[in-house]
């Protein structure tokens, strides 16, 4: 399940895609306030963004927070696994973090893992073929 902070994440990225051709840093207080996140918790998620090189930072009156990447090169996909981690809703599944079940006895015949494999193909499709361009201009986002 994609969490509130995920949400917030998107939300966040997309206002600063929009912003993006006009290259302009935008305070958490302003991006807060667009993207109707709570500031505090927006501060912390930025944090996330920005070690992830989704986002970067600059202090000072002239500062703030921008998108690293081009619009149309960063999916929604990077967004949430840089929030929530993995797609996929079981370990053994996953593409970037696949790991045994712990409750698992043998991971090769595992029968609900093909199931999960599939389910996280088809939400990983949908996600990383969806840019924070296109969210912003087709206000697909909540």
């Amino acid at each position: 399940m994609l969490t509130s902070r995920a949400k917030y994440a998107l939300r966040a990225c997309t206002v600063m895609a929009e912003l993006k051709p006009a290259n302009v840093w935008t305070s958490a207080a302003d991006l807060a306030e667009a993207a109707d996140v709570p500031r505090k918790f927006l501060e912390a998620i930025l944090t996330q963004l920005r070690d992830a090189n989704l986002v970067e930072s600059r202090r000072g009156p002239a500062g703030g927070h921008r998108l690293f990447g081009a619009p149309d090169a960063v999916s929604a996909a990077d967004v949430i696994r840089a929030i929530d981690g993995p797609l996929a809703m079981t370990p053994c599944a996953s593409a970037t973090a696949f790991r045994a079940c712990d409750d698992c006895e043998a991971v090769e015949t595992c029968r609900l893992r093909h199931l999960m494999r599939r389910a996280r193909d088809a939400v990983a499709d949908v996600l990383e073929n969806c840019s924070l361009l296109e969210l912003s201009k087709e206000g697909l986002l909540f």
